[in-house]
């Protein structure tokens, strides 16, 4: 595989920098059926037609474009509606870099796993130290009182960042 910070979460879940056109074609041979992209259409190492090729391969393909400067809790919410109508069929998420992705997915495991954090910091350390904008959306998510991401709410509209 060509993406760079590829990291196999659960028996159901790889997550990834952006995916090559081969990626793409040898993602149906890992039994993946849904990729998620995190990233802008815009970002300088997009995959032109990224869609059309997963779906060519007999995927579907999910993409919630979340600003690298500005993440959203409607974003986050909108990861989580999904990933937890996905769960445990094998999905593929990536974003750039794994930055993205990595924070998302340690929220998930978080907030809606209620895992603890040694388990839920993986691939997140493993990637990155968040920068400030990061960590400062990481955090709100993580202090909200009552924590609206809890078991099965997905009420983003809680907290703000």
């Amino acid at each position: 595989m060509d993406a760079e910070n590829q990291y196999k979460v659960f028996d159901w879940l790889w997550t990834s920098g952006q995916l090559s056109e081969r990626d793409i074609r040898e993602l149906p041979s890992l039994g993946v059926r849904s990729v998620i992209n995190l990233a802008l259409p815009t970002a300088s190492n997009a995959l032109r037609s990224e869609a059309e090729f997963v779906t060519g391969a007999g995927m579907n393909y999910f993409q919630i474009p979340v600003p690298w400067e500005k993440p959203e809790p409607h974003h986050l919410g909108l990861f989580f509606s999904l990933i937890g109508a996905l769960h445990g069929e094998r999905t593929w998420v990536h974003c750039a870099k794994n930055k993205r992705v990595s924070a998302f997915v340690y929220l998930y495991r978080r907030l809606c796993l209620q895992e603890p954090e040694e388990a839920s910091s993986f691939p997140l350390q493993a990637v990155w130290a968040p920068n400030e904008v990061w960590a400062k959306f990481i955090s709100s998510a993580l202090q909200a009182s009552p924590n609206p991401f809890q078991g099965t709410r997905r009420d983003e509209a809680a907290w703000r960042p």
